[in-house]
């Protein structure tokens, strides 16, 4: 008897399908999250595998490429109510045999199945399936607040942990920023090193308090074997190694930053090019109190450009002068001179994070808050030619379905522009990969 493994975090859909593949004698194995998934799957070796592509935990491609990357088993099929042609292809290149579109219905999927396990009994065949092979540039998002952490279920979709994301390229480990999303970062790395040394390259953005909140819960930072490279530019008040260090005086923090066990090095930044590794990196001062960069990374498979806080110099600059003033078509030229280098900064990025905070309507009330609003920033993707855009930097009261609603109406002001940028709001725990073809979950 064959042994199906179902991953679906919606109770009655799992169900619904249970019986189905009961009505042809499976052998039933369920899961409510992707890393309950995993767990059944390394552990029973199933001969197929029908996972949900968003869930709790871990998502689709998580689950196969957790899969693919330690077992040789099963085959595994992606469903889901999305149907991107980018989502398609990840699943593919993280290690699934199919990808079908919801609603299902059981004759179709049990073709796939049929196409899928080919032997006539419906059993697993026995041959090697193909080596996954890992492409050598990775982004995760582990933090996508902005302001403050914001846990609760009604986050619990994009994430409630500030500003961190992962980049892996070239043999490096580049951490962009250390809000506190770079808490469950650290404890996942501590788990896939085991005993090897870790040795990562955070890169700061700036010193708000949302950006470096993460450090003292940073654990590798407390085990001997590691060591972290700091990088940044000087804060708006003292420099970079004092306000990091300040956010751990006794009077804060019971573990002072010179006390971590592991190498710590901090270096202040006084060039805007530089490299890490093979990983080219270029800084550029964005348009928010203090001082504050955004960073370009040019891997071996392409550039991803982070820019977690910034507001569009454009309607600040004129709004501050309006246009009864006399110093208007001064600012006005400032702004439009300011739009045009940040657009040659990011032309042809692959991947642009960027700080999407507020509606246009919620920016008109909040104009020299620093941050960015949805129309300026999908204008700033299109003219930069970006190829995929992540709206970051989430306010923190914006729950789920706002953010829902801010990714429709960013595609909507895209499709309207008749330009091929796509679109989606950074997650946390989700995935950008870049290999031979751009890849996302």
């Amino acid at each position: 008897m064959a042994t199906v493994l179902l991953i679906e975090d919606d109770a009655e859909s799992r169900r619904a399908t249970a019986e189905l593949f009961a009505r042809d004698d499976w052998s039933i194995l369920e899961a409510g999250d992707g890393e309950a998934g995993i767990s059944l799957a390394l552990k029973h070796l199933p001969d197929l595998i029908l996972c949900d592509l968003l869930m709790p935990k871990a998502s689709g491609f998580q689950v196969c490429r957790s899969i693919r990357q330690k077992l040789r088993l099963a085959k595994i099929i992606i469903i889901s109510g999305r149907d991107y042609g980018v989502d398609r292809t990840s699943a593919i290149e993280a290690g699934a045999d199919e990808y079908l579109v919801k609603p299902v219905c059981w004759e179709n999927l049990r073709e796939v199945i049929e196409r899928v396990m080919p032997a006539p009994d419906g059993a697993l065949q026995t041959g090697p399936l193909p080596q996954f092979v890992v492409p050598s540039t990775r982004v995760k998002f582990w933090g996508v607040r902005g302001s403050i952490p914001v846990p609760g279920s009604s986050t619990v979709g994009y994430g409630g942990n500030t500003s961190c994301v992962e980049v892996r390229a070239d043999g490096e480990i580049i951490i962009l920023d250390a809000g506190s999303g770079l808490r469950e970062l650290g404890i996942a790395l501590e788990e896939e090193f085991g005993d090897r040394p870790i040795r990562p390259t955070l890169l700061i953005s700036h010193t708000h308090w949302d950006h470096i909140q993460g450090i003292p819960f940073f654990l590798p930072a407390y085990n001997q074997k590691n060591s972290l490279r700091v990088l940044g530019y000087e804060g708006a008040r003292a420099g970079l190694a004092t306000i990091l260090a300040s956010q751990m005086e006794t009077s804060f923090f019971p573990v002072s930053l010179r006390d971590m066990p592991s190498a710590i090095t901090i270096e202040e930044l006084k060039e805007m090019e530089f490299s890490i590794g093979k990983v080219k990196v270029q800084a550029r001062f964005l348009n928010h109190p203090g001082i504050c960069v955004g960073y370009r990374l040019t891997t071996s498979n392409g550039s991803v450009a982070f820019l977690p806080d910034n507001e569009p110099y454009d309607l600040l600059k004129m709004s501050q002068a309006g246009p009864g003033k006399s110093d208007f078509a001064e600012a006005r030229a400032y702004a439009a001179d300011a739009r045009s280098k940040l657009v040659e900064f990011l032309h042809g990025t692959d991947i642009l994070i960027i700080d999407s905070q507020y509606t246009d309507e919620e920016y008109a009330q909040k104009v020299g808050w620093g941050h960015g609003s949805i129309s300026s920033v999908v204008s700033l993707a299109i003219d930069a030619k970006v190829r995929k855009l992540f709206l970051f930097h989430h306010d923190p009261n914006h729950d789920d379905k706002a953010i829902d609603e801010i990714v429709e109406a960013a595609r909507m002001l895209v499709m309207e522009s008749g330009q091929p940028v796509e679109v989606e709001a950074a997650r946390e725990g989700s995935e950008v990969w870049l290999g031979a073809k751009q890849t996302i979950h």
